[in-house]
């Protein structure tokens, strides 16, 4: 038996292992995959890729980094690596700045976009275009990152208008959190990946906007009437799952 089962076991823990070195320990088997994040969901991927143990493959990654909590790409990047020390190719299209200079061969497009793009203004090690960056002008990527550019945020003074305020919200990740989200005014969810932010979002806040009761929170209260609500999400709203409101809109 011990035979038999170490041949089953041996795979299953290493496998376990990637999930864990991508921080995903607190996942529990009950949890349906639909209610995985997208950060979460990609992980898992990675573990699986990682895991397999295949050599010799190319591996095509467009922007992995999107969704990830700075925190979280350190670990998807430490996973990169692996796929690649296995004796696998990666070819990832990324505009993340760690992940840019993590490369061992960067490939630099540009100089801008749309007709005035289209050239390569770059290619070679990530270390030779930063250090060197005035004998590559055209580069957006070397002036960028070089010289930490950062525009200035302009603060305007507003006024409280109340707020929307969640009491006790628990489910998944969530752990009887009180959360008030402060009306006509820009607000924003972070945190790492897995953290709870779209079961706070969409799976408290929207469904009760919407009229939708649950039992995943103890009480929900505005100090305005809200009109209307509009969700705007990755949902494909065509018959190809490729279409989504950022491209029927042409936004992309």
């Amino acid at each position: 038996h011990k035979d038999v089962s170490e041949h089953i076991l041996k795979p299953a823990f290493k496998r376990l292992e990637y999930l864990m070195l991508l921080g995903l320990e607190y996942l529990t088997l009950e949890r349906e995959s639909t209610s995985l994040s997208g950060g979460e969901a990609q992980r898992i991927r990675l573990a699986s890729q990682v895991g397999s143990g295949l050599q010799g493959i190319l591996y095509i990654l467009d922007e992995p980094s999107v969704g990830l909590h700075p925190r979280d790409n350190k670990k998807m990047l430490q996973v990169l690596k692996s796929l690649r020390d296995n004796g696998n190719t990666l070819l990832v299209v990324e505009h993340d700045e760690e992940s840019i200079k993590a490369a061992d061969y960067l490939i630099d497009i540009g100089p801008k976009a749309g007709i005035n793009g289209g050239e390569v203004v770059f290619q070679g090690k990530p270390d030779l275009l930063f250090s060197n960056k005035y004998n590559y002008p055209l580069s957006q990527t070397a002036q960028t990152i070089s010289t930490n550019q950062h525009k200035e945020t302009i603060k305007i003074a507003r006024s409280d208008k109340g707020s929307i305020h969640i009491k006790a919200a628990s489910k998944y990740n969530l752990k009887n959190i009180d959360v008030d989200f402060k009306l006509q005014a820009f607000n924003v969810v972070t945190g790492v990946s897995g953290a709870g932010k779209s079961t706070l979002v969409h799976q408290i806040l929207i469904r009760h906007l919407k009229g939708k009761k649950s039992d995943c929170y103890r009480s929900i209260s505005t100090d305005q009437e809200i009109g209307r609500i509009i969700a705007i999400n990755q949902s494909p709203i065509g018959r190809t799952p490729r279409s989504n409101p950022a491209t029927y809109t042409d936004l992309f």
